[in-house]
């Protein structure tokens, strides 16, 4: 259970006041991805208690967070999460959340899971995800949103190179690049990340050379700025 580490909270909030549950509650929750031209991978969503975290900004990744944010896999997040009672729900969106699109589903969160966490990869890029993270659920009954920002796991360089096979941890690029939009033969943005620690994403550089040039992202469709995402949690 512990090799999920302690967070501070990571996304900012538009919500009215909070206080713990006391009980188990359901929740009605939309998921909102509020790029132009970036994907989420499958989303793993989560009510938990205090005890536990996905991440820590400031801190390095856990193997199970590299994963998910090197390669989009979810597994290890979600069986750390199951084995310590945690309510979690695996891949709603059943796929990839196109942006602009949204996806809605049902947690159940049991006594005492008070906190509700999220993470998914972001494409195309090397390491970036979109996190929300030990946001306390309210006692009371009602509409509660919040924006979420795009952080960088710290694990790989952000050369911005699309790559087959690159999805395992440790091997150097982005695995896809979905929309069709991204470049090819790029030299490389970087093969350096001097931050090895879970940050602020800095956004895609990208360049608009479609068959060259340093990124294979392209500038007028894969950047961005915070937040990338926004979330909904109807608690009835």
């Amino acid at each position: 259970m512990n090799s999920i580490a302690k967070l501070t909270l990571l996304s900012t909030l538009s919500i009215g006041a909070l206080a713990s549950t006391a009980h188990a509650q359901d929740l009605e929750i939309t998921v909102t991805n509020l790029t132009q031209g970036i994907y989420f991978t499958p989303l793993a969503v989560s009510a938990h208690t205090s005890e536990i975290s996905m991440f820590t900004l400031g801190q390095a990744a856990s193997p199970e967070l590299q994963a998910m944010a090197e390669g989009g896999d979810i597994s290890g997040l979600v069986s750390l999460l199951s084995n310590a009672d945690a309510d979690v729900a695996e891949n709603p969106a059943a796929g990839l959340l196109a942006p602009a699109n949204s996806t809605t589903f049902e947690l159940t969160n049991s006594d005492g899971n008070d906190y509700l966490s999220l993470t998914a990869m972001m494409l195309p890029t090397n390491d970036g995800f979109v996190g929300l993270n030990s946001w306390m659920i309210p006692e009371e009954a009602g509409t509660y949103t919040a924006f979420l920002n795009a952080y960088d796991a710290g694990t790989e360089a952000n050369n911005e190179l699309v790559t087959e096979g690159s999805g395992a941890p440790g091997v150097l690029g982005i695995p896809a690049a979905p929309g069709g939009m991204a470049g090819t033969g790029g030299t490389g943005v970087t093969t350096e990340e001097s931050n090895q620690t879970i940050h602020i994403h800095r956004g895609n550089l990208g360049d608009d050379n479609a068959t060259g040039g340093l990124s294979d992202a392209n500038n007028t469709v894969h950047r961005w700025l915070n937040p990338v995402a926004k979330i909904t949690i109807v608690v009835k």
